[in-house]
């Protein structure tokens, strides 16, 4: 029988709802807000790039910053900076004074503290619950992310913009803050970078150098992160445009564009419920090839029909895929990697993962010019390609994480690869 998560993880998770409310009402507002500006498919896919750039330039200070601090103080700082990003949002409309570039800096703002936020959380994690728990606390993670966002957050968000502009962006800013603020109740043990035995707390935290040579020197890691920063980055090029597609392609009003993601939705939340369940019958690297395969094949259907219910089903079959994919691979990264060095860890894997995903993002929004269901064929096809190119490396992830399981990823990094090395 599966043991229970804990309180200190219900802390987290409570806070992180909050939290995806908030992007959840402002990922949906504001592109609709970007369209009462511009209708060119270049500038609103920039949006989505500029969503990502912060990983780009801040991830990696802001992995640094949490092996160094409080992880719930800087929460609960980060989701400040983004209330009082909110609040100016919400001047500028109520003052006619929004044009898209200010929206542009504003999405930016957004994301420098979604680079703390959710990179803190992620590493939070596996100081609350035991190892063979990771797969059920990511799932969990993820499934609150998926029904907070798309079933309640995406279609309020859509209804709201019609009823008044300032409405979802006002909301967007209260959740940012109740998250932030929910952050400090996460117990304080856990929030630090030596969290997990008094071994740890005793050695000298690894520098920089010895994060970059065990991830560069990692047999399994290093691939991996080269194979999802470049799927990550095919998938942003066809889903730039995605609002546009919905308007324009399939003729939704704006009001309808919450619900219709909400639909989508079905498929990433049954696939987050079901990851843990799939990764414990049929093993880590099965269920990683089949659902990266998937989300491939999906997203490349939705460039193929312009039938409204077929392009959704499409969409809904590669959210599947993908969140099916979040949870295994998520949790290997937190068992692999020492917890004292898995903020920056993850901020280096976050920025080479989504760094390619702005310019992949604004080249989407040039080829949707040309037809709008044209990057999604082109993304989707790139995914399958390099799954299939893959296919050893992803099947290989069993063995890599029964390792971990076992203890072997206990060991400091300086342990496993020496000063000046790289295997």
């Amino acid at each position: 029988m599966s043991t229970r998560l804990g309180a200190g993880f219900g802390r987290l998770w409570t806070s992180a709802i909050a939290s995806n409310f908030a992007d959840g009402i402002g990922r949906t507002a504001v592109p609709l807000i970007a369209t009462t500006l511009t209708r060119d498919p270049a500038l609103i896919a920039g949006l989505t790039a500029v969503t990502f750039l912060p990983w780009l330039l801040f991830g990696i200070p802001a992995g640094m910053l949490l092996d160094r601090v409080d992880r719930r103080i800087a929460m609960a700082v980060a989701n400040s900076l983004r209330f009082a990003v909110a609040a100016l949002l919400a001047l500028l409309i109520a003052g006619g004074a929004l044009t898209i570039w200010w929206l542009y800096a504003c999405v930016l703002l957004f994301g420098l503290g979604e680079t703390v936020f959710d990179n803190a959380t992620t590493t939070v994690v596996p100081s609350l619950v035991t190892r063979d728990q990771l797969d059920r606390a990511n799932g969990r993670m993820q499934s609150a992310e998926i029904v907070i966002q798309n079933f309640i957050a995406t279609p309020v968000a859509g209804f709201l913009f019609a009823a008044a502009l300032l409405l979802p962006v006002w909301l967007t800013g209260a959740g940012f803050l109740i998250a932030g603020l929910l952050a400090l109740t996460i117990p304080a043990a856990a929030a630090r970078a030596h969290a997990i035995g008094s071994e740890a707390q005793t050695r000298p935290r690894p520098g920089m150098g010895a994060v970059v040579r065990f991830l560069a020197g990692h047999p399994f890691l290093r691939p991996m992160i080269i194979l999802t920063s470049i799927t990550a980055s095919a998938l942003a090029f066809a889903q730039g445009s995605v609002v546009l597609l919905l308007i324009q392609t399939y003729g939704l009003p704006t009001a309808l564009v919450g619900v219709v993601t909400a639909v989508i939705g079905v498929g990433a939340l049954a696939g987050a419920l079901l990851s843990s369940r799939f990764v414990a019958r049929f093993g880590r690297g099965r269920v990683m090839f089949v659902s990266i395969l998937l989300s491939g094949v999906g997203i490349g259907c939705v460039g193929l029909t312009g039938n409204v219910v077929l392009g959704i089903l499409a969409y809904a079959i590669g959210a599947f895929g993908v969140a099916v994919w979040n949870v295994p691979w998520g949790a290997l990264r937190q068992a692999i990697v020492p917890n004292a060095m898995l903020g920056r860890a993850m901020g280096i894997v976050r920025s080479i993962g989504w760094g390619l995903t702005p310019i992949a993002t604004i080249l989407g929004g040039f080829v949707a010019r040309i037809d709008l269901k044209l990057p999604f064929l082109i993304g989707g096809g790139i995914v399958v390609v390099l799954t299939l190119i893959a296919t050893r490396l992803l099947l290989s992830a069993d063995s890599y994480g029964q390792a971990a399981d076992s203890g072997v990823r206990s060991a400091e990094p300086t342990d496993i690869i020496p000063e000046g090395t790289v295997k």
